[in-house]
């Protein structure tokens, strides 16, 4: 790659995006034809695809193996994991979660939506809004992702009737509305023949809007979190003792959000201990501030006690910490979440005990209402839980941070991941209710 091109690249904008949809609705064919429409697939990438298309008796290449990479997804026609893409046009740079649709993997899509900025969620003109539909929508507004497509495809099969098209795009944007998505771009497209994905289409004259690629390259995107609530988990703690650095004591680890200036007044949550900042050494070198997402090492004026899982705030702006999280869930374990369910909570770098103490409802997805006391969770479940913690913990809400608003439940047995979960209200707030039968933990370190 040219100079020239590197430094156009380094100055074009990234859009994190990802997309979903039900069983064969074409998502992987989307994301091959808009990676090779768009001129990103390598050559021998292409003839690889082609073989394999010619192997299984296909006339031309088939586009879903782009993204499709593992055997099991090839030999099934499915998509199994999240398979993550990075390709450039001259206007944004692009890094790209292909999700599966299956509802068995709806873990991959929390995982693979969970940093996106836009989803492109298909829909299959043919068969058009179904639960999958509806359960994907649902996990972009948990998720608050910002921006949504909906991507009709399959226009093809339908004889690229607009009112199909119009029919699908107005029952989905009423409901993805009533989730609180705070903006939907519909798009009807074929992407087996390329229609709308990257050139227009020539057979939907009545479409007047964006093809899929011209939404990606020009939807709004805001990277600027430098003046968010500032946080910084500590993931390591520095002491070289060397004779070169007898005393030096710094605390490493990514800026999850907002800026720290040297000389700034900060607090050690959760012990509460306040100090200042007396240096931040960025890549080996002194500067005077930094921001989000750079890896830093801060070093503090005074001796206090911070650890591995301590977060370092601002002082005047240092959210409270709770022993009570209240939050909405989406439980992606095959064994249920139950309450009295003894876990570990992860909350950025931090690990503690905790027991699910209610679960006050569980959406249903059909008519977004809410099942009041189900008792438990199963794979897939979206609801909304109370959960106490043995140590206090300095929670954000998720609308206010995605990164320190988020927090994952694991079994404390085998360390497999529960449910991930979202601080605060999401779709809507349930009524109060009063614990019920509460189970109560053993003497063994679990009764808090």
């Amino acid at each position: 790659m040219s100079t020239t091109t590197t430094e156009a690249l380094s100055a074009t904008t990234l859009l994190r995006f990802a997309t979903a949809g039900s069983v064969d609705d074409g998502k992987s064919t989307l994301v091959g034809r808009l990676l090779h429409d768009s001129k990103s697939v390598l050559t021998d990438q292409l003839e690889a695809v082609e073989r394999a298309s010619a192997s299984r008796g296909q006339d031309g290449p088939d586009l879903a193996l782009l993204t499709d990479g593992l055997r099991a997804e090839r030999e099934q026609g499915i998509t199994i994991d999240v398979a993550y893409r990075y390709f450039a046009t001259p206007r944004r740079r692009f890094i790209l979660a292909d999700t599966p649709g299956h509802v068995q993997y709806t873990r991959n899509m929390v995982t693979g939506a969970s940093t996106a900025e836009l989803t492109v969620v298909l829909v299959d003109a043919r068969n058009g809004v179904v639960e999958q539909t509806r359960r994907h929508a649902a996990i972009a507004a948990l998720l608050r992702v910002p921006h949504v497509v909906l991507a009709v495809n399959k226009m093809d099969l339908v004889g690229y009737q607009e009112s199909v098209f119009a029919a699908i795009a107005e029952e989905f944007t009423a409901y993805a509305t009533e989730l609180g998505v705070p903006e939907i771009t519909a798009i009807p497209i074929s992407a087996l023949a390329g229609d709308n994905v990257v050139e227009p289409s020539a057979t939907m004259d009545w479409y007047g809007g964006p093809t899929v690629l011209e939404h990606l390259e020009t939807v709004p995107v805001s990277h600027d979190l430098a003046h968010c609530h500032a946080r910084l988990p500590v993931q390591y703690v520095i002491r070289p003792q060397t004779a070169e650095h007898p005393d030096y004591r710094g605390y490493a680890g990514q800026i999850a959000a907002g800026t720290f200036r040297v000389g700034d007044p900060v607090t050690i949550l959760p012990s509460g201990r306040t100090t200042t900042i007396s240096g931040i050494d960025l890549l080996g070198e002194p500067v005077d501030v930094a921001w989000t997402t750079q890896s830093v090492t801060v070093l503090l004026t005074d001796d206090v006690d911070v650890s591995r899982g301590d977060l370092i705030v601002p002082t005047k702006d240092a959210p409270a910490t709770t022993q009570d999280v209240e939050a909405t869930v989406c439980h992606v374990a095959d064994q249920p979440l139950t309450v009295g369910h003894r876990v570990l909570l992860k909350h950025g770098t931090r690990t503690v005990k905790a027991i699910v103490k209610d679960i006050p409802s569980r959406l249903t997805l059909d008519d977004l209402s809410l099942h009041p006391h189900p008792g438990r969770l199963v794979a897939n479940d979206i609801g909304r839980v109370k959960i106490r913690t043995a140590e206090p913990l300095p929670v954000d809400s998720y609308a206010d941070s995605r990164r320190t608003g988020s927090f994952i439940l694991i079994d404390p047995n085998d360390g497999t991941t529960l449910t991930a979960g979202m601080v605060g209200e999401s779709f809507a707030s349930p009524e109060p209710v009063k614990d019920e039968a509460e189970a109560e933990a053993e003497a063994d370190g679990w009764d808090f």
